[in-house]
């Protein structure tokens, strides 16, 4: 089984700067694609930012240039530096990767259980 934790999640002011990151575990031979979305009350969630294997990204149009997506191939970690903060971004942040097991061919997705960004005065 293949396990994705996020933490980082706070209260921030409007303005102010978080760093979510994401920890991959468990029987994981290779990791592809891994993302961060959102997902707001009573909305739908939407991606905010996605990194390929190779360093390639993209963003949601609402966050580019504030938010920046990284990733540690050697530790499965994926790591979002967000900064001017404000207070449109508050939702619940959840961590996304394709991960292949030993043994297979194919990859799976995975989503993590989530972490709350309030951004308020």
């Amino acid at each position: 089984q293949v396990q994705l934790v996020e933490s980082g999640g706070g209260l921030v002011q409007p303005g102010g700067s978080l760093r979510l990151s994401c920890a991959a575990s468990g029987n994981i031979f290779s990791v592809s694609v891994m993302a961060w979305y959102r997902q707001a009350p009573g909305k739908q969630r939407n991606l905010v930012a996605r990194i390929l294997s190779g360093g390639t990204t993209n963003y949601a149009d609402s966050v580019k240039g504030r938010f920046t997506i990284s990733r540690d191939d050697a530790k499965n970690l994926v790591y979002l530096q967000m900064n001017s903060l404000e207070p449109e971004d508050t939702a619940v942040y959840y961590c996304n990767g394709y991960v292949r097991s030993p043994g297979f061919v194919t990859y799976t997705e995975y989503w993590g259980q989530g972490t709350q960004v309030t951004v308020s005065s």
